[in-house]
């Protein structure tokens, strides 16, 4: 059954009432007359914990320009600083007493309290905590839009706490709230990236622009099997397994250490079947020209630092489609809108302390799709350190995960002959 007919058969259910009507669902909602969001083909932005600029840069390709920048680790504001040249940057968010008057603040505050990589300290930990001074900032002057990013555990960490706290600030300061999680790869770039996108406005709708468009998982032949990805760093309780595409980059992993995640080569040499893709492959999977994150083209630049700059990123591509809908907004997809009390959907809208469920995919388009062994040049890309493949080859049998045939071999293969006790025929 398709994603749309599962729609029209939850259509039937909606609430446990019965069916009800759009028009009553709106008029709950809304509690007066909003208009979809159609900003003029310009509109202003403010960045906060802006990173490397994936939001503002594909918000910028939608028509959104920004007029202030904020990021406080420096090797990030170096790269705003080369890449958006002439917009106002600051560093440290504690430190903006009060924002300029625009269309759209937008903030992918600090994932690391909340993401199964880091620490889950929660919502209110000393970095994704940080979220508060968004919210100290909108309140003089109220911007009508605000724009959220942020990992997908937040949805459950702690039962929803994060969740709960953001939409309660939200409705504190009087705007109306849309969410959904998205896969990256809708927008055509060979990362599985699942992201947590919140819209609130004051006076426009924001289901107009994330729950507007929805394409629907693609089937599994879509994505062809010449190569898998997969952490390197795990092994022993988890593999981040995606076929045709890399798990989702990150800024650190579980031993630590910013890294780029392993591929699997079946049909490689002896020796070069688990290699790793580069700093540069990895920008191109985010969304970013290559070269973005490398200042001084310098080939013998530590990557330690760029893996982290890119691994923390918002994939442009998803800003981009974003950028589009608050354009150019479209018919919300309510069909199968259900009141929620408890848990958080994967999409959902809501006001004054009420929620609707809405059944959407991940995948609001389908860009063309870049296959993994297309943007990655294996036969170019640096084998897997025999102390890695090592490393994650003792995780993997110890513990009880199931791996497709020949993947354990060729890791072994590789680990052989990367300590030299094999050689290749």
């Amino acid at each position: 059954m398709s994603n749309r007919s599962r729609q029209l058969k939850g259509s039937r259910q909606s609430f446990a009432t019965g069916a009800l009507g759009r028009e009553v669902v709106d008029r709950e909602f809304h509690g007066c007359s909003l208009t979809p969001v159609g900003l003029k083909q310009d509109f202003s932005v403010v960045g906060l914990f802006a990173g490397i600029g994936g939001i503002e840069r594909g918000l910028k390709g939608a028509g959104g320009h920004p007029a202030l920048l904020c990021e406080n680790w420096q090797p990030a504001s170096a790269i705003l600083e080369r890449r958006f040249p002439g917009v106002p940057l600051v560093g440290d968010v504690k430190e903006v007493r009060s924002l300029p008057k625009v269309d759209l603040v937008s903030a992918g505050f600090p994932c690391t309290d909340l993401s199964q990589a880091g620490m889950t300290a929660g919502i209110r930990g000393r970095h994704s905590g940080l979220v508060a001074e968004v919210f100290r900032l909108l309140r003089r002057p109220r911007a009508p839009m605000l724009l959220l990013e942020n990992v997908r555990n937040m949805l459950v960490l702690d039962g929803g706490v994060a969740m709960r706290y953001l939409v309660d600030e939200l409705e504190s300061l009087g705007y109306r709230w849309a969410y959904r999680l998205v896969d990256s790869r809708f927008s055509g770039v060979p990362q599985r990236r699942q992201r947590v996108i919140l819209l609130a406005a004051l006076d426009a709708d924001p289901r107009a622009v994330l729950l507007a468009d929805d394409a629907g998982e693609p089937a599994a032949d879509s994505f062809i099997e010449d190569c898998f990805g997969f952490y390197w760093t795990e092994g022993l309780r988890g593999l981040g397994w995606a076929q045709d595409a890399v798990p989702t980059l990150k800024g650190g992993s579980t031993v630590g250490i910013p890294s780029p995640p392993g591929i699997w080569w079946p049909a490689g040499e002896p020796g070069h079947r688990v290699v790793v893709p580069s700093v540069d492959d990895a920008e191109e999977m985010q969304g970013f020209p290559r070269g973005w994150t490398d200042l001084d083209d310098s080939a013998s630049e530590r990557k330690g630092p760029r893996w982290r700059l890119v691994g923390n990123a918002v994939t442009v591509g998803v800003s981009t489609w974003i950028g589009q809908r608050i354009r150019e907004s479209g018919e919300p997809i309510l069909d199968s809108a259900e009141r929620r009390d408890e848990r958080w959907p994967n999409a959902a809208f809501g006001a004054k302390g009420k929620m609707w469920a809405v059944d959407v995919s991940m995948w609001p388009t389908r860009q063309s799709y870049r296959h993994l062994s297309q943007v990655v040049d294996l036969r170019a890309a640096a084998p897997l350190s025999e102390r890695g493949a090592a490393g994650f080859l003792r995780r993997a049998r110890q513990g009880r995960l199931r791996f497709m045939d020949g993947f354990l071999d060729d890791v072994a293969e590789h680990v052989a002959l990367s300590a030299g006790e094999l050689s290749v025929a």
